[in-house]
């Protein structure tokens, strides 16, 4: 574990967008002013969106919340100092005049942080999720049972600001929204703002772990047997094969065997979605190689079995036969261009799409509520186009593009295409994004 460490450590200590202020203590990180982004949210991890979610939570005024999204899209937040307890970095408003601003989260005391160590040792799999700059929800959870909060909450990011506002002003409002970013690059940040550098957590679980790893001393020396142990001797005349190594991808698929043959198939046995099906199951064959041999295999979660409806549409997102496709719409309970619809949002985000494009309700009250937050938030002042409200849809002036609210909180873009409102692109967390790309579709 130790050159694993040494190796991650080199390569951060080099990282193109920050530099070590302090080389030996790594206390203090500096980052360069970050380049003005358009049309897109600031943070895509879901670390990064819980920060913003603290942040948007705190602040009292949503007049503050704008300007400071603002002055971050135009990029005019400097250079950004990241040390525990503090943020810094200064922000020139729209006027011109600059002023230093800061956002300070409370650090961890040295016994919340062996609560976490002693937590996350007993778990590898946390670890080699951080050394991969990833931030695994279980980890914050298995945290939370620990009695550790890593990621800050409401009322837990202080502002201070040379403008003399007492609550987030938009220049602690804007330099919120950069750190945002930057947690997306490196959820170590965190862990630095919470009292700990990269180098002296992973330092600190280096020496839990070997010592974990130490078996407990037992009762005193005996006397030595007399002769052999049995077990002993057996286990050095056996000589086991060494073990095979891991199997090839394969480029392509393996081609199941053809069914054209000149005896008829018995029964009522359909050839052709016989041959279909074995096609499909060596395609989820070698799928299911790729990620078993992939980094990380044995640490996410497998995956729900699909319903029957779900399975049908997956089959025939693979290009059956017309005579197979018939049978697919029929069983599960589609005609030909509802299940072609099902297709395209199948292949834009899988059961999640599909429940989105099926779903006809009205949110509840709390779910409606976030939905109208998220888009007053979405967009600056003045910017917000003109948008219609129907159980849990929102069409854009001109009827062709829409925003569908899923059950996780993302959006996901419709437009409608021959009459009918069509899934256009994956889901995002800003409803900006997502009615960009709508609108987009309609251009290309």
């Amino acid at each position: 574990m130790s050159d694993l460490y040494d190796d991650y450590e080199h390569a951060h200590e080099h990282e193109e967008h920050g530099e070590v202020s302090d080389a030996g203590a790594s206390r203090e990180l500096t980052f360069a002013a970050l380049p003005p982004i358009h049309g897109k949210g600031f943070a895509v991890t879901w670390w990064g969106q819980a920060w913003l979610k603290a942040l948007e939570d705190t602040a009292l005024e949503l007049r503050q919340l704008k300007a400071g999204r603002a002055l971050a899209r135009a990029g005019a937040v400097g250079a950004v100092s990241v040390r525990p307890g503090r943020i810094t970095a200064v922000v020139r408003d729209k006027g011109g005049a600059t002023h230093r601003a800061d956002v300070l989260l409370q650090q961890l005391d040295a016994d919340a942080w062996d609560r976490f160590a002693d937590m996350a040792v007993e778990r590898a799999g946390h670890i080699a999720a951080l050394l991969d700059r990833d931030m695994p929800p279980h980890l914050m959870e298995d945290a939370a049972t620990a009695g550790v909060e890593l990621l800050p909450g409401i009322g837990d990011l202080e502002p201070e600001c040379e403008c003399g506002a007492w609550d987030h002003c938009a220049h602690t409002t804007a330099l919120s929204y950069q750190l945002a970013r930057l947690l997306d690059q490196d959820p170590f940040l965190l862990f630095l703002l919470r009292g700990r550098g990269q180098r002296e957590l992973l330092d600190e679980l280096q020496v839990r772990s070997a010592a974990h790893s130490v078996p407990e001393p037992g009762p005193g020396p005996e006397a030595e047997p007399y002769g052999v142990d049995a077990a002993e001797a057996y286990a050095s005349a056996l000589v086991l094969p060494p073990l095979p190594g891991e199997p090839e991808l394969p480029q392509e698929p393996g081609v199941p065997p053809s069914l054209d043959t000149e005896t008829p198939a018995p029964g009522e046995l359909d050839a052709d979605a016989l041959e279909f099906l074995a096609a499909q199951a060596a395609a989820e064959a070698r799928r299911l190689l790729a990620d078993a041999l992939a980094g990380g295999h044995a640490l996410r979660a497998p995956a729900p079995e699909p319903t029957p409806a779900e399975d049908a549409v997956r089959l025939a997102a693979g290009g059956p036969a017309e005579r197979v496709a018939r049978r697919l719409a029929e069983g599960s309970g589609r005609d030909r261009e509802g299940l072609a619809l099902a297709v395209r949002a199948w292949e834009c985000g899988g059961p999640a799409a599909l429940a989105v494009l099926e779903r006809d309700e009205a949110p509840d009250a709390e779910t409606a509520a976030r939905a109208r937050a998220a888009l007053d938030s979405a967009w600056d002042e003045g910017e917000r186009p003109a948008l219609q409200a129907s159980r849990g849809r929102w069409t854009a002036a001109g009827g062709t593009a829409q925003l569908r609210l899923g059950g996780d909180g993302r959006w996901w873009p419709y437009r409608k295409e021959r009459g009918r409102w069509t899934p256009v692109g994956p889901a995002a967390a800003d409803p900006a994004s997502a009615l960009a790309t709508a609108l987009g579709a309609g251009e290309e």
